[in-house]
Parts: structure tokens; sequence; C-alpha cells
């Protein structure tokens, strides 16, 4: 019997470049929901979820995907236990450091949005210096979203556009769609075509509230820490199955 998850392989790379997605957005769900249902503590789920992290960028480098976006943490996860934010928090650290090696042999190109502003200064300093050891990186755009929330993103946007109107470097009328989009974190990165979420909730939490627009949505049950390489394949797989109308018909209807 063929192996489902070299069969799941074998499709994604038949399939038609033009119909894999460019740029894929995941929401990381169901960390703690895992650990709790096995009598672990929350902080073991959030540990084990970055093993699913690197799976998933080293199949999207294999299958060369432009770009990734992860919702590693929300501007709303600051309501969480102290204990675990801390936890989070040198997770986050540990991964810059620890990831960095994996990053650069997979010529990853880290990019991180969200506010900087609450993040702890050891954080940030790795943050830092990860993002200027793979700037050069000619692979796939891998990025992290943290302390982001898409209505404070698109507020921001909002108040700088409103501050040019009012100072005169800017006419009412030059705001545009693609004005907006080029003022966003994600400036620069493919339209997101694919949003993947874990954990089985049917929503999207505040994530990327422009960008998914147009995205195709694939939501699984199966929480982050047991998301495996088939779970993944499967959903581009989907994805190159579907027409995308954008409001318009198929060509061959």
């Amino acid at each position: 019997m063929k192996d489902p998850v070299k069969a799941c392989a074998d499709r994604a790379s038949e399939s038609a470049e033009s119909k894999r997605p460019r740029h894929i957005a995941i929401i990381m769900d169901g960390n703690g929901r895992w650990a709790q249902a096995r009598d672990l503590p929350r902080i073991e789920g959030h540990r084990r979820g970055v093993e699913t992290v690197r799976m998933v960028s080293e199949t999207a480098t294999e299958l060369n995907i432009d770009a990734i976006t992860l919702y590693c943490l929300s501007s709303e996860n600051w309501k969480r236990p102290k204990a675990e934010l801390e936890f989070l928090m040198h997770l986050l650290e540990q991964y810059l450091i620890e990831e960095r090696r994996t990053i650069m042999d997979q010529g990853l190109r880290l990019k991180v949005i969200g506010r900087r502003d609450r993040l702890p200064e050891n954080v940030i300093k790795e943050m830092d210096k990860t993002l200027a050891m793979s700037e050069s990186n000619p692979g796939t755009q891998l990025v992290l979203a943290i302390d982001y929330g898409g209505r404070d993103e698109i507020t921001k946007v909002a108040r700088e556009l409103a501050r040019e109107v009012a100072a005169g470097s800017l006419r009412e009328e030059e705001i545009s769609e693609e004005r907006i989009t080029s003022r966003l974190y994600t400036a620069g990165l493919p339209e997101v075509d694919l949003m993947i979420r874990t954990g089985g909730d049917m929503r999207v939490s505040n994530f990327l509230l422009w960008q998914l627009s147009y995205s195709e949505l694939w939501i699984t049950d199966t929480c982050w820490p047991e998301f495996t390489r088939e779970n993944f394949l499967t959903a581009i797989d989907d994805f190159a199955l579907r027409q995308r109308r954008f409001g318009g018909l198929n060509v061959n209807e």
C-alpha cells in the first residue's frame, strides 16, 4: 500500500505551479487543549508545537512556497496567565536562537509582523539578530505574527493616512486599496491564498483581516501539536483542486 504522506506529496508536486498557494497563513490553535487532554500542563502543548513549526517550514521549503505566516501571539493573548506568557516569551527567545541553523540551512527569510513595544528586550535582541542573519536568504519567507492584531494593524494604517491628509501631503481621493495594502505589515508579500486553522474553531480570530479577503480556508479539528506533514500536504492538495472565482465566473463555465 502506498504511503499516504508520499501520495499527498506526489499529488502536490504534480499540481501545476500556478495552482499551488504562494502564501499560506496558519492559525496554530489547540496547543493548550492538546496538553490538557493528556493531563499535561498547557505550556507543554506550546513546546510540542515548535516541532510542528519546524515541519511546516521544511515542507514549505521543499514545495517552493513563497511565504508562510504563522500566528504566534495575538494582541489579545496578553490576557492569558502571567506564567504562561512568560513561558511563551522564553520559548520564542529559545526558538529564535536554536532554530538559526535550521533557518539558514533551509534558506528561510525570517520576517516578524506585529507590535514590538510590548516584547521583552531579550526577545527583541535575538529576533533582530536572526532577522539580520537571514535577510539575504533566497527561500521561503517565514513570517511570524507576534503581538499581532488585524484591527490594530488596519487602525495604524488609517491613522498614518489621516495624518498625511491633515498635513496636506496626501489627497483624500488618493487613498486606495493598493495604498492601504502597501502600508500593512505584509507589504511586499504575495496575497494570502490559503489560510489553515487547526483546533477546529470556525473563525479568523483577528488574524490578517485585510489580507484574508479572498483566501481559501481550510480548517481541521486536529490540534497544532499533532498537525502532521500529511495534514499540511492534504490542505495544499485540496487548495489546488478548488476553483477561485474572485467574484466572477470560472473561465470554463
